[in-house]
């Protein structure tokens, strides 16, 4: 179910492409968008959020990242019981069918391929959110 509130974090070591998500997200309504540089921040932050009972309730994050990639952040989240269900979107530059295979086998909700359109990204959202 989407909603306005819903705590979201953007992942991506780029900022300029963080900034560019967060704003689509806001465009789309979303007001609680919290942004990551890597992985291993981001689990930081997810497992903080989880301490504090104010988990949060989608991942958009990048493939490739330096020292956690999207890959691993992902495996974390399926490996660990509070946040095995989280919903996960995982952008790449990478088309190689590999890929999709390889984060579809680790448990992504949805793949969007870099560069996306804002309709592209709320369809994504969309598609898993209203299974």
């Amino acid at each position: 179910m989407l909603k306005a509130s819903m705590k979201i974090m953007v992942v991506d070591p780029v900022t300029t492409m963080r900034k560019m998500i967060k704003q689509n997200l806001l465009q789309m309504g979303f007001k609680n968008v919290t942004e990551a540089e890597d992985g291993a921040s981001a689990w930081q932050l997810i497992q903080e959020s989880v301490a504090n009972k104010t988990p949060y309730e989608f991942i958009i994050s990048e493939w490739e990242m330096p020292g956690m990639p999207g890959l691993e952040l992902l495996k974390n989240i399926r490996s660990t019981p509070a946040t095995q269900k989280l919903p996960f979107l995982m952008m790449t530059s990478d088309t190689n069918q590999t890929t999709v295979v390889t984060a579809v086998q680790a448990g992504v909700n949805n793949l969007v391929v870099k560069p996306f359109s804002v309709a592209t990204l709320k369809e994504k959202i969309d598609k898993i959110f209203n299974k």
